[in-house]
């Protein structure tokens, strides 16, 4: 049986401040090693650099899925990402160097409509896989009216980076 996508992107979430995973990467994780399992996902793309620490988001991603038994032929280091749209443009030229075109986007459900806007405005056609939710239900709501805010920022940085990088907006904004 073929895996539903060739990869899984497990976006970043912050570290605690011992450097270990966060409750919202723990869950993250979690959910990627069981799409792998489940054979939905032939590979694990693990995306998030430096934030406040001297280790990585990735390299800490790495490391539990690793431990849960998930093959480390079957997973790709993104370090360098720091927001949700650098994770959009450092897997992008993975994704393609791999041949991988049947992505599923691994973050909370709160989060999954700002990241998709982002991967699909760079041309990364992906589909949403979203990590159970946090408890309780307050952190949730939290979460959530703060992505509303972010996702409005996003309209405008998305847009504001292809038109640096080229593509659609960048060609509009030449002729």
């Amino acid at each position: 049986m073929a895996a539903d996508a060739d990869v899984a992107v497990i976006l970043g979430a912050a570290l605690r401040a011992d450097g270990s995973p966060g409750p919202a990467l723990l869950r993250r994780i979690d959910t990627g090693v069981a799409l792998f399992r489940q054979g939905r996902a032939g590979h694990l793309l693990l995306s998030g650099g430096v934030r406040r620490h001297d280790r990585t988001e990735a390299s800490e991603m790495r490391r539990a899925a690793l431990a849960a038994g998930v093959p480390e032929d079957c997973l790709t280091v993104e370090d360098r990402s720091r927001d949700t749209l650098e994770n959009a443009l450092f897997c992008r030229p993975i994704l393609a160097a791999r041949g991988w075109t049947r992505v599923l986007l691994v973050t909370d459900a709160y989060h999954l409509p700002r990241a998709l806007y982002t991967f699909r405005r760079f041309g990364v056609a992906a589909r949403a896989a979203a990590a159970a939710p946090p408890a309780p239900v307050a952190a949730a709501l939290a979460a959530g009216v703060r992505e509303v805010c972010a996702f409005a920022v996003y309209l405008w940085r998305v847009e504001q980076a292809r038109y640096i990088i080229g593509g659609e907006a960048g060609e509009r904004g030449r002729r």
